[in-house]
């Protein structure tokens, strides 16, 4: 059976974030993709450990570090040890962290309306439930009982 969904997939992902990353550039947001990405976690729920970010954004956790550390050195976040479990450490935004958002999410709105040009609301819809189909899958998929519980 030939598919070419993921092959798709891939190739969207790229052009997206060529986009994206113009966009950004045009609208003076000095932001990589990889920044974004833990940034908009971060606006939504301020005061999360490299692990939950790693979680949230399906970033690799060693990704998410190295992406912090240059966000860190920019102002953009801060890292605290958690005084509750102190092997853990709390990623936080800056006040201008803060300042960033609505812009960001301006560049945001542009790119969706790109990235959905064409499509009706029904559409769009069924786009995204199929989508968070096959994420569903794939995240079972690398669950760590799922390969034991084959066996």
């Amino acid at each position: 059976m030939e598919t070419k969904g993921g092959f798709y997939i891939t190739q969207i992902k790229q052009l997206q974030g060529r986009i994206f990353e113009r966009l950004l550039l045009a609208n003076n947001l000095e932001i990589s993709g990889g920044q974004g990405r833990i940034l908009f976690i971060l606006w939504k729920t301020d005061h999360l450990t490299v692990g939950e970010i790693s979680e949230q954004t399906s970033l690799a956790k060693n990704t998410v570090s190295a992406v912090i550390d240059g966000m860190v050195q920019k102002g953009i976040v801060t890292r605290e040890i958690n005084p509750a479990n102190r092997r853990q450490t709390i990623i936080s935004l800056t006040e201008y962290a803060k300042s960033l958002q609505e812009k960001y999410e301006s560049v945001s709105d542009q790119m969706n309306a790109l990235f959905y040009q064409g499509f009706s609301e029904d559409e769009r819809v069924q786009f995204e439930q199929y989508l968070a189909r096959i994420l569903h899958t794939l995240r079972e998929h690398l669950e760590p009982d799922h390969t034991a519980s084959k066996e």
